[in-house]
C-alpha cells in the first residue's frame, strides 16, 4: 500500500469516528426529546381542568414543535447512517485565487463538524461540488449567491467506499474518470434504479443544475440515463429551493406502476422524501369525474399489435396531430360566435331585449362558456330589479336562471364533442359506444380539453414542479391539457425512437410547439448496453446520434428452432442457464401480453414474475413481460422470443422489437421458428 492510500485510509477512519460521535449525539437528543414530550403530555393530562383555551393552544403548539424537532433528528440520523456506509465518493483540492488549496470531500449528504465548526463533507448538490463534474485539473470556477469564485483545481480523486471500507481510489486528471464509470456500468442490475452521483457527466450535470428553464425537455437515446438525470434534477431543485419547495409539491407523471416502483429508490437514496406520482390514465379518470369509461393506452397499443385496422389508425393519427388541436380551437371560436342565440326575455311585465342578453354574454368572454350563465343570470336579475324598482320574487329569479341555458345550442360537453366532427364534416372520425359511454383512448384528452375550455377545471395549483417521463407517448392534445392544468415549471423527458405507438408519437420539436419557452437538451451518449448490443439494435432503428460507451460483451445470439415446442424448450433452457450465470436479472420480453402469458404457462416456474398492466412492483430475478411494460426498465440479460418474420413485420412491431433489445445491459438472445424477422436486415 502506498503512502497516499495509507493517508486516505487513516482519514476515512477519522471521518467515520466523527460520524459515529455525531450519531451518538443525535441519539441522546432524540432520547431527551422523547422524555420531554412524555413529561409535557403527562403534565397536560394532570392539569387539563385548570387550563384555559390559550394554555391548551400553547401546550399543543409546544408538543408539535417538540415532535417536529424529534422528526428532524431522526431524519438526520438516517443521513448519518448512510454516510457511515459511504461517506464520500470524490475529492478535489481547490485553490481560490490568491489562497492556498483545501481538500473538498463530496458525498451524498453534507456533514458539518459542530465541534470544529467546519464542513467535512459537501453535498453533491452544493455549488462548490459542481467543480467535480464540470472541470478537469487547472482553471475552474463555480457560482455562489455572491458571484463567481475563480481558482484552480490542483487534484481530483475518486473513491469507492462500501460498508465503510475503501475499495479503491483513483487520481483522475480527466473529467469523471472512465474507469469508475466502467466499473459502475459493468455491475449487475437489481430491482431498483441506482443513484449516479459518483459518475454524473458534464452534459448531464448541466441538465441537473439548470435553474432557469421554465420547461426543460430532455431528449435522450436509449440508455442515456435520462430518467435518472431527471430524478437527480428534482433532488437538486429540492436542495436548492428547500425554503419554497418540498417533495409533496412535485408530481411525476409515470407510464405505469411498475416503472414508478422501479424508480422509487432514487430520491430516498439521495436523502429526499418520496415524490407523489400519477399515471396519465388516473389523471384522465379524475378529470372526467369517472363519468366515462375509456380504452387505456396499453389497450390501444394492444389493439394495434393485434390487427391492422386502417380506420382505427387514421383516427389515432389525426387525433395525435397539431391539426386536430388547432381545429378544436377553431371550433371553439365558432361556438363562441354562433351557438348563443339571444332572444328577448319576458319577466313579468319587463322585457329584457336580446341585445342586452347578448352583450352580457359577450362581456364574460374570459369565463368558460358553460360557466357564464350563472353570472349573466345575476346581471339580468339586476337589470330587471332596476327596471321595476323592486326585489324579484323567487319565481322570477328562477325564470331567468332557467331561460338562459336554453338559448345555448348544447349544455353537455359530449354533445359539443360529437358536433365538432359534424362541423368538420368528418363524423366517421368519432367512434363512440353510446350505451356504455366508452371512449377510444385518442378521444380521452380531447374531451378533457373541451371540458377545460367549456366548463373550466381547477388547475393543480399545489404542484410546483411537474416531471413527465416517456414524453414521446403523449400527443399535442395531451400536452395542451397539461399546460393548462399545471402552470408550474416542468421537466419533460423521453426518446422518440422508443415510441410504442408510431401513429401518435411526439418528438422534442413537437413538444416545443406547445411550450415555446422550453429549453431542449439532447443526450446522445448511451451507457446501458455493450457496443455489440447497441450495434444490433441499430439494425432495427438506425439512430445516427447515438454514441455508445466503449464497453464490450458477447455478440447477441439468434437461435433458430424447428417448431413452437422446440422454441418453448429453448426459452426454458435460457432460464436454467441464467440461474447459474451470476447475473441478477433476466428480462424475457414478448411482443404482446398474450404471448407473455403463454410463455408463463409453459415455463410453470415459481421464480418467474409475470408483469401485467395491473402490476405494482418490480423485483430482481426473472421477469416476463411485454415490450410495452418493459419500457424504462433494464436487465443484465434479455431474451426476446418469437422473433420470426410472421410475428415482427409492421411499424408497431418494429418499435416493440427496438424497445425489447435496448433493455439489455450485458447479454441479448433472440429465438425464432421459421424465418427470422426482416426488421433485422438493416
Amino acid at each position: 500500500m502506498n503512502a497516499t492510500e495509507q493517508e486516505e485510509r487513516e482519514y476515512l477512519e477519522e471521518i467515520k469516528e466523527k460520524l459515529t460521535l455525531a450519531i451518538r449525539r443525535v441519539d441522546e437528543a432524540v432520547k431527551q426529546f422523547s422524555s420531554e414530550l412524555r413529561q409535557k403530555k403527562q403534565y397536560i393530562h394532570e392539569h387539563q381542568s385548570g387550563m384555559d383555551d390559550a394554555d391548551m393552544v400553547a401546550a399543543g403548539q409546544s408538543i408539535d414543535r417538540m415532535a417536529f424537532t424529534g422528526e428532524a433528528a431522526v431524519s438526520r440520523k438516517r443521513k448519518l447512517f448512510k454516510l457511515i456506509q459511504s461517506p464520500y465518493f470524490g475529492r478535489l483540492d481547490f485553490a481560490p485565487q490568491g489562497k492556498a488549496g483545501e481538500p473538498v470531500y463530496i458525498g451524498v449528504h453534507s456533514f458539518f463538524d459542530e465541534q470544529h465548526r467546519q464542513n467535512l463533507i459537501y453535498d453533491w448538490r452544493a455549488p462548490i461540488s459542481s467543480l467535480f463534474y464540470d472541470y478537469e485539473l487547472g482553471d475552474a470556477a463555480y457560482p455562489t449567491p455572491k458571484g463567481e469564485v475563480q481558482g484552480t483545481i490542483e487534484r481530483k480523486r475518486q473513491y469507492k467506499i462500501r460498508d465503510g471500507r475503501l475499495e479503491f481510489l483513483l487520481d483522475s486528471g480527466v473529467n469523471i474518470h472512465d474507469d469508475v464509470l466502467q466499473q459502475e456500468l459493468a455491475k449487475s442490475s437489481d430491482d431498483k434504479m441506482k443513484t449516479i452521483v459518483a459518475t454524473i457527466q458534464r452534459d448531464q450535470n448541466a441538465v441537473i443544475r439548470n435553474e432557469t428553464a421554465p420547461v426543460m425537455i430532455i431528449q435522450g437515446v436509449a440508455g442515456s440515463g435520462k430518467t435518472s438525470i431527471a430524478l437527480h434534477r428534482l433532488a437538486f431543485l429540492l436542495y436548492r429551493y428547500r425554503e419554497t419547495i418540498a417533495a409533496k409539491d412535485i408530481l411525476i407523471i409515470s407510464p405505469n406502476k411498475v416503472f414508478a416502483d422501479y424508480i422509487s429508490n432514487v430520491l430516498p437514496e439521495l436523502g429526499e422524501e418520496h415524490i407523489p406520482e400519477l399515471g396519465m390514465e388516473e389523471l384522465a379518470a379524475d378529470l372526467l369525474d369517472s363519468r366515462y369509461s375509456f380504452q387505456t393506452f396499453f389497450e390501444q397499443v394492444a389493439a394495434l399489435l393485434d390487427k391492422h385496422d386502417s380506420a382505427f389508425i387514421e383516427r389515432i393519427q389525426f387525433k395525435s396531430s397539431f391539426e386536430f388541436l388547432s381545429k378544436l380551437n377553431q371550433y371553439l371560436i365558432h361556438v363562441e360566435n354562433n351557438y348563443f342565440a339571444a332572444r328577448e326575455l319576458r319577466v313579468g311585465s319587463t322585457v329584457v331585449p336580446a341585445a342586452v342578453i347578448q352583450q352580457k354574454f359577450k362581456a364574460y368572454h374570459r369565463v368558460p362558456l358553460l360557466k357564464r350563465f350563472a353570472q349573466v343570470a345575476q346581471d339580468i336579475r339586476t337589470y330587471v330589479r332596476d327596471a321595476t324598482g323592486r326585489k324579484l320574487t323567487g319565481r322570477e329569479k328562477s325564470i331567468i336562471g332557467e331561460a338562459l341555458p336554453r338559448l345555448f345550442r348544447f349544455n353537455n360537453v359530449l354533445d359539443f364533442y360529437r358536433d365538432f366532427y359534424q362541423w368538420m364534416g368528418r363524423p366517421e372520425l368519432l367512434k363512440l359506444d353510446h350505451h356504455r359511454l366508452h371512449l377510444e383512448y385518442a378521444d380521452v384528452f380531447a374531451l378533457i380539453y373541451l371540458r377545460l375550455r367549456l366548463e373550466g377545471i381547477p388547475a393543480y395549483e399545489h404542484v410546483k414542479h411537474l416531471l413527465i417521463d416517456e414524453m414521446q407517448d403523449y400527443t399535442p392534445m395531451q400536452y395542451a391539457v397539461l399546460s393548462r392544468l399545471f402552470r408550474c415549471r416542468k421537466t419533460i423527458l423521453g426518446d422518440v425512437s422508443q415510441t410504442v405507438n408510431p401513429y401518435s408519437a411526439s418528438s422534442a420539436e413537437t413538444i416545443e410547439r406547445v411550450f415555446p419557452q422550453a429549453e431542449v437538451m439532447k443526450l446522445h451518449r448511451s451507457y446501458r448496453s455493450t457496443l455489440e448490443i447497441t450495434a444490433f439494435a441499430q439494425r432495427i432503428t438506425p439512430n445516427p446520434d447515438i454514441i455508445p460507451l466503449e464497453r464490450h460483451g458477447p455478440e447477441p445470439q439468434l437461435i433458430r428452432c424447428n417448431s413452437h415446442s422446440e422454441e418453448l424448450a429453448a426459452i426454458q433452457q435460457a432460464v436454467t442457464d441464467f440461474n447459474g450465470s451470476g447475473y441478477h436479472s433476466l428480462g424475457i420480453i414478448c411482443k404482446t401480453q398474450r404471448q407473455a402469458e403463454e410463455v408463463y404457462q409453459a415455463l410453470q416456474a415459481s421464480d418467474v414474475q409475470l408483469l401485467t398492466p395491473e402490476s405494482t412492483t418490480f423485483r430482481e430475478g426473472i421477469i416476463l413481460t411485454s415490450a410495452h411494460l418493459a419500457k424504462g426498465l433494464e436487465f443484465d440479460a434479455v431474451l426476446v422470443p418469437f422473433a420470426s418474420a410472421r410475428q415482427y413485420k409492421t411499424e408497431v412491431d418494429k418499435r416493440m422489437l427496438y424497445v425489447a433489445c435496448t433493455r439489455a445491459m450485458h447479454q441479448l438472445t433472440l429465438t425464432y421458428t421459421g424465418e427470422l424477422t426482416g426488421l433485422l436486415s438493416a
